[in-house]
């Protein structure tokens, strides 16, 4: 089943509160227990399909990205898909610099949850 736009936006509400403070028992409660994540690391696509690897991920990623704020951040919504565009600024944690990216982002959903979060992005020009 796929929630309808206003059940949509109470999922990305409880969704991105969970995610940022990487709270995994909030994030389960809106997200399918098969979620799987893509994201590019260095290169490569991770896909990460378990809780397991969600924590693992995200504490691989802690202190390497500084004041990281998401702007002008937009949901669109298609019938069976969401996607969100957003610009991303931070500082890298190691070398000082200033970092700049521009994004999009595809959820699915299976059983009124979230299913998949697929990260497009890349460094903005």
């Amino acid at each position: 089943m796929t929630p309808t736009v206003e059940e949509r936006d109470v999922i990305f509400k409880k969704f991105g509160r969970a995610f940022f403070k990487q709270d995994m028992e909030a994030m389960y409660e809106v997200v399918h227990p098969t979620f799987t994540w893509t994201v590019l690391v260095d290169g490569v696509v991770r896909k990460l399909q378990s809780r397991e690897a969600i924590e693992a991920y995200f504490a691989e990623r802690k202190g390497k990205v500084l004041n990281t704020r998401f702007e002008d951040v937009v949901y669109h919504h298609s019938p069976d898909a969401t996607f969100m565009t957003y610009r991303m600024t931070g500082t890298d944690a190691a070398s000082g610099d200033a970092i700049s990216k521009v994004g999009i982002e595809r959820y699915t959903f299976e059983g009124g949850m979230l299913a998949v979060k697929d990260v497009y992005s890349r460094d903005e020009s």
